[in-house]
């Protein structure tokens, strides 16, 4: 018969195909053999460096053999039980109520099942050696690819030692290399210095070729760069079709997962149908079932390449982006929401103090992760005290025990793994719904408590989160992929919960984390430091009323597409409220008023630490700053008395003393022709009356800060 489309794909395939001899002849030689001499063979290697392609020449030489064989790409597979097992029902062709492993068992020759991207289904290591594995028949050959070596799990078990064979995949070798070149049509006299530059490397190779294929009248000299894919994607940027392919391409770098959506909305333009499925032709651009992604290493070198040349405009995509993300969480709730909330983080990647949990998001990319963010449900209490009990010890446990009991299901985040058993948490402690007697039996609330009532005291209808527990059930706080979610669910806590003012977070390791917290612009709180069974805990904390979360995430980005790295990571100082008496307040008030013409003395009155006068100038203000914004403020305060026809004589009278102070009283009371007894008296009852506007304005001015945020 004829050779239909596949076998000419196929053809194709294996012809561009080069090298990997000794692992093709590992794998011809075990379906030759008598007996399988491993049944798991596990390939592994950095991005860009060939898995994919072996996988697929591995299906051919097992279709070469008549050995059935089946592909799947791990990250178009839900990483449960179910999901995996649905996954291999439909690669095999089986009806819908046919178990896979029953037909397996049935089989009555070798069969070969190739797993791509496996780390994807980490979460299913455990699952897959120790329960589905064991069920199936000696002549079944599993073939894994992805990034890392096999876990711990295979590695120390002594069975599966003598049953899995790994294989570090490599660069391909310079013989290899050329191989590839003449395929692809690279001039022979080009091999030498693309050879020398990309250094055998796959997918610096196949860039190298397309760069060609776009434009055959080229030279390649590699240049002097650090980053040999920086140079080859600019050399391939420049041939794009026109600006708006290479805008194109530069916006799918910097997104987590490109859609058409995101792409009209970043690039300004209702119809990006042609641009997108340009995209999805190119050859280190990815498809996965929600979207387009460039390979690691072309995503890294467009995002250096962009920053460099044309900062103005990778701000300007980097805030198109963020506002799609940002109109959209506010249109979803649910597991859409902690999504979109992963793609906004992502678009911090670069920074380094934050690169180390996107790392860890990443095995939310494209896929499933297997982690699933839940509620506590009923059963669930006595594996998370035990996880408490193993990380914090046993009174941390009784604490945890304890608010278990007393907070609702729904401020319990629970991380868990694909059988269902918590692998983390996260308790959201409502401080302003929690009984005196509750805080005070608890070390951590105590603390928390404390600061609130004499920094930040709550407000009628505010509420303040202490995030008592977080914790991996292995890792406890260590950075990794609960430890990110956590971080997520928190983020989506600060953008979620109304009337927020203040949130707090303990941690056992404070100093660990500050480079981390500055940039989060989460205040370290020394004073607010515990301790539990002689662990000590140090303490973070933020004031949503100062900067809420909008203004929050657009000043994270900020710092992101700052120009310098110590700009985006320098925290910007953090100034502790103090909550004055309406008598302390009073007096402030009183003497700034006296000392508005004199800054050095303005800039001494407690009232720049006054809630109102940090919501309006910002946290990091420093404090010329807040003393010009008192100055305003009270300049604002007067005025608006003259408004009023009963308080228009107070503002006269505070106008000629404070605002444009006659030389003395006497004198102002002249300009104002009034008596000196009836001007002192209008005098003081203007000071008591902008008294009285200021301390409402230091109850209710984070209202109406917010809103205009």
């Amino acid at each position: 018969m004829p050779p239909n489309l596949a076998d000419r794909l196929t053809a194709a395939r294996r012809r561009r195909f080069v090298g990997r001899v000794s692992e093709r002849a590992l794998l011809e030689s075990a379906l030759s053999a008598a007996e399988l001499p491993f049944y798991i063979l596990h390939v592994y290697g950095p991005g860009g460096v060939g898995k994919t392609s072996l996988l697929k020449e591995f299906l051919a030489i097992a279709q070469a053999a008549h050995t059935p064989a089946i592909y799947l790409d791990a990250r178009n597979i839900e990483a449960t039980p179910n999901g995996f097992e649905d996954a291999l029902r439909l690669a095999m062709g089986l009806p819908a109520q046919t178990s896979p492993v029953e037909a397996l068992k049935a089989q009555t020759g070798r069969y070969v099942i190739l797993i791509d991207t496996f780390d994807s289904l980490d979460s299913l290591d455990g699952w897959l050696r120790d329960m589905f594995l064991p069920q199936l028949p000696e002549t079944i050959l599993f073939v894994l690819a992805g990034r890392n070596p096999p876990s711990s799990g295979w590695r120390a078990d002594p069975g599966w030692q003598m049953l899995i064979r790994t294989v570090a995949l490599r660069n391909l070798s310079p013989d290899e290399g050329r191989a590839y070149l003449r395929e692809r049509n690279v001039p022979l006299d080009q091999h030498a210095e693309t050879l020398e530059f990309t250094h055998g490397h796959p997918l610096a190779l196949s860039l190298v070729a397309d760069t060609f294929a776009q434009r055959g009248d080229m030279r390649f000299e590699p240049q002097s760069a650090p980053d040999m894919i920086k140079t080859l994607l600019e050399q391939f940027v420049q041939k794009a079709p026109g600006p708006a392919h290479r805008a194109a391409l530069e916006a799918c770098a910097l997104a987590r997962v490109m859609t058409e959506t995101l792409l009209s909305q970043a690039l300004n333009i209702p119809d990006v149908h042609e641009l997108f499925e340009w995209l999805r032709g190119l050859s280190f651009i990815e498809s996965g079932p929600i979207g387009l992604f460039p390979h690691d290493l072309a995503r890294e070198a467009l995002i250096v390449d962009v920053r460099w040349r044309n900062p103005e405009w990778y701000a300007e995509l980097h805030k198109r982006i963020r506002n799609y993300y940002g109109t959209r969480l506010q249109q979803t709730r649910g597991n859409e929401q902690q999504a979109l909330l992963i793609d906004y983080i992502f678009l911090h990647r670069d920074n380094p103090v934050v690169r180390p949990f996107v790392v860890q998001l990443q095995s939310q990319r494209h896929e499933r992760s297997g982690i699933v963010t839940d509620v506590m449900r009923d059963g669930d209490q006595p594996e998370i005290v035990e996880m408490v009990a193993r990380n914090e010890g046993i009174r941390a446990a009784e604490l945890a025990e304890y608010w278990l009991t007393r907070q609702r299901r729904e401020h319990v985040v629970i991380f868990r793994d694909a059988q269902g058993m918590p692998v983390g948490f996260l308790l959201l402690l409502q401080l302003h719904h929690a009984s005196p007697s509750d805080i005070q039996n608890d070390p951590g609330a105590r603390a928390a408590w404390n600061h609130l009532h004499n920094y930040a005291p709550l407000r009628s209808g505010e509420g303040a989160t202490l995030f008592r527990f977080w914790m991996a059930k292995d890792s406890y706080q260590d950075v990794g992929p609960i430890q990110s979610l956590i971080f997520v669910n928190m983020v989506r806590h600060y953008v979620t919960m109304p009337g927020l003012a203040f949130t707090f977070l303990p941690i056992i390791q404070p100093d660990k984390w500050a480079a981390m917290f500055g940039y989060a612009d989460l205040a370290r709180l020394r004073h607010a430091d515990f301790e539990v069974e002689g662990r000590k805990f140090g303490m973070y904390g933020h004031d949503w009323r100062i900067t809420p979360p909008l203004a929050w995430l657009s000043m994270l980005a900020e710092r992101e597409v700052a120009s310098t790295e110590a700009d985006s990571l320098a925290p910007k100082p953090n100034v502790s409220l103090v909550a004055l008496s309406q008598e302390e307040f009073a007096q402030a008030t009183r003497d700034a008023l006296h000392d508005m013409t004199r800054p050095a003395a303005l800039r001494r009155n407690p009232l720049l630490r006054s809630r109102m006068i940090m919501e309006q100038a910002g946290s990091g203000a420093s404090e010329t700053e807040r003393a010009e914004v008192l100055h305003a403020t009270l300049k604002k305060t007067i005025e608006s008395l003259q408004t009023s026809p009963r308080e228009n004589k107070l503002y006269r009278a505070l106008y000629h003393t404070y605002l444009q102070p006659a030389i003395t009283q006497e004198q102002a009371a002249e300009i104002l022709d009034l008596p000196f007894s009836t001007f002192r008296r209008h005098l003081q009852s203007g000071v008591a009356r902008a008294t009285e506007l200021m301390w409402e304005k230091e109850l209710g001015e984070a209202d109406r800060v917010e809103s205009r945020d």
